[in-house]
């Protein structure tokens, strides 16, 4: 961070990022943002960590871990910001994975359907609390439940 005219303190990105500097400490220790220190050991940011920031922000309204928003992050300088070629291709990456999201909760949904329209007191069909009808042995009516 050569230009210091670029830079700006943790309270200004926090302000114009619309995040606590609390959030922002916290993306600097999981290397998704970057600073330098000052010789009074306070934090300068480059303005592309205004980017970086939004880029985090955008990916976790959807959804994505951290873990793979620092993937993404992980090619980029110390004054790098995400362009919107790379957005678009995280983009892609992260359309197949919420594609994959929605099809697994269709399918919790329609376990759930089938197995509120079982009855499921029974425990006869629904193979999420019984598999195999292993409590049909010992006859009709709720067995998990507890009675006092």
């Amino acid at each position: 961070m050569e230009d210091k005219h670029y830079e700006i303190t943790i309270g200004e990105l926090a302000a114009r990022a619309g995040v606590r500097t609390s959030a922002l400490r916290f993306y600097e220790d999981k290397g998704l943002i970057i600073s330098r220190r000052t010789s009074g050991n306070q934090r300068r940011y480059h303005r592309a960590m205004l980017r970086r920031v939004a880029f985090i922000l955008a990916a976790g309204e959807v959804g994505i871990p951290l873990s793979t928003v620092a993937s993404m992050l992980a090619g980029l300088g110390d004054t790098e910001a995400p362009s919107p070629r790379m957005w678009h291709a995280a983009a892609q990456d992260w359309n197949h994975e919420i594609d994959e999201r929605i099809a697994m909760l269709r399918r919790m949904k329609d376990r759930l359907n089938g197995c509120i329209g079982c009855g499921c007191l029974s425990f006869e069909v629904c193979s999420m609390v019984n598999p195999g009808d292993k409590l049909g042995e010992e006859g009709a009516g709720p067995r998990r439940l507890l009675h006092d």
